[in-house]
């Protein structure tokens, strides 16, 4: 933009300069021709009273002048510069009229003089050179004229440019500061009146924004105390249980509900560009180990690649394990009993991970990919937090159908650059 402002400006300045400098530049060429020529008849008219009157002066006066002066009598031989007798010369004679005309020599000026001996035609040649003389000074003149008011221009332009530029400039960073989760971050208005009001609307957004996101943090806070009763009316029930197997089932899953909430909480407060990592194989193992319990109960098969060594990713291990959770729910909740199913983990070509999750089910029904979206009553919210993993994660999630049939989920992490935490 301000290179643009500047050649604008640039273009301006030379257009009104050549709208004035050209015709200025016309009237001087003029002027020195006037000049000439005025200085021409000045000389010629210095010679005409001596014509008829003092013929013993005319020669010297003819001879004694700066240009080249012709006397072409009625009869006889030509006085002063030889020439020969021109058409103008005959014409100015006949018609007894002064005047001038371009030659290849230059202006040729003729003048008659009427006396008691006939028509005296006095002649002289104004060259070329002496036309132009100074025209060619006054042009370089001129044009460094012109060359400097351009030149002041564009300083003039580049700062005016730089001006307006430069809050405009700042603006786009503190909007790239707050898209990157840095909230803090604040445009100092400057610049124009409506530059420093977008400045001014900016600050009020990203103060707005911080002050949704507290409230939605203490929102998800209160959650927690939300569901502390319940939990302990659960434990307390778990403990009554006379098989203390089913009695330990119970507690664990409300253990589990518990860092769940835990787990949604620290997300919430935590600041926002900060990313953890961790070790995908060690979850997707351990998660793996959770569901095939479940699967036992249900009568499912499970089929499990998994790598044997550690697969770091650039995921919290709570955000990674609530999202192979939610597959997997997906799959215990919309597929029969007895429906097989399998989690394949995989190295990503360049660094990160894939992980994928198939059954042998009906698939998926129509829109069950856009968010709140279900077919069997629930909350359509299952696929959009693997969704939003992946992406925190720098990565992707693609669902379709699997290659026998059935539902398939792939999951794309990206490349870690941080170590396991």
């Amino acid at each position: 933009m301000r290179r643009r402002l500047t050649l604008l400006v640039a273009a301006t300045t030379c257009l009104v300069l050549i709208a004035f400098l050209v015709p200025l530049a016309l009237l001087v060429r003029q002027v020195a021709e006037d000049r000439a020529v005025s200085r021409a008849h000045g000389v010629v008219q210095t010679i005409v009273p001596l014509i008829g009157t003092e013929p013993d002066r005319l020669e010297l006066a003819v001879e004694g002048q700066p240009l080249p002066v012709s006397v072409f009598p009625p009869a006889g031989e030509v006085i002063g510069e030889e020439a020969r007798r021109t058409p103008a010369v005959t014409l100015a004679a006949a018609r007894r009229e002064s005047f001038a005309v371009a030659t290849d020599e230059g202006r040729e000026i003729v003048v008659p003089v009427v006396s008691a001996g006939g028509v005296y035609v006095v002649r002289t040649v104004v060259p070329d050179e002496e036309l132009n003389r100074g025209v060619t000074r006054s042009w370089l003149v001129l044009a460094g004229l012109g060359a400097a008011l351009v030149l002041l221009g564009l300083v003039v332009a580049d700062r005016l440019a730089r001006n307006l530029v430069a809050p405009i400039a700042d603006l786009s960073a503190v909007s790239h500061r707050l898209a990157r989760a840095e909230l803090s971050a604040r445009a100092a208005p400057a610049g124009p009146r409506e530059i420093r009001e977008v400045a001014t609307a900016l600050n009020h957004l990203a103060g707005r924004i911080q002050d949704l996101l507290r409230e939605e943090r203490e929102q998800v806070a209160d959650l927690s105390h939300r569901l502390r009763t319940p939990l302990t009316a659960l434990r307390l029930e778990a403990e009554s249980l006379r098989d203390p197997a089913e009695a330990d089932r119970i507690a664990a899953a409300a253990d589990g509900v518990q860092r769940a909430v835990t787990a949604v909480i620290e997300q919430a407060r935590r600041r926002g560009g900060e990313r953890r990592s961790c070790d995908a194989a060690a979850v997707v193992r351990d998660r793996v180990a959770f569901w095939s319990v479940l699967a036992e109960d249900t009568d499912r098969r499970v089929r499990r690649e998994l790598p044997p060594g550690p697969l770091p990713v650039p995921i919290p291990a709570d955000e990674l394990a609530a999202a192979l959770d939610a597959l997997l729910g997906n799959v215990f909740a919309h597929t029969p009993d007895g429906t097989a199913f399998g989690v394949t983990l995989a190295p990503r070509p360049g660094g990160g991970a894939v992980l994928t999750v198939d059954d042998d089910g009906p698939g998926f029904p129509p829109d069950a990919l856009r968010r709140g979206a279900s077919g069997s009553g629930s909350t359509g919210l299952g696929l959009d937090i693997a969704r939003r993993a992946a992406e925190a994660a720098g990565g992707a999630l693609h669902a379709g159908a699997a290659p026998g049939g059935g539902a398939s989920v792939r999951i794309e992490l990206g490349v870690n650059a941080l170590p396991p935490g």
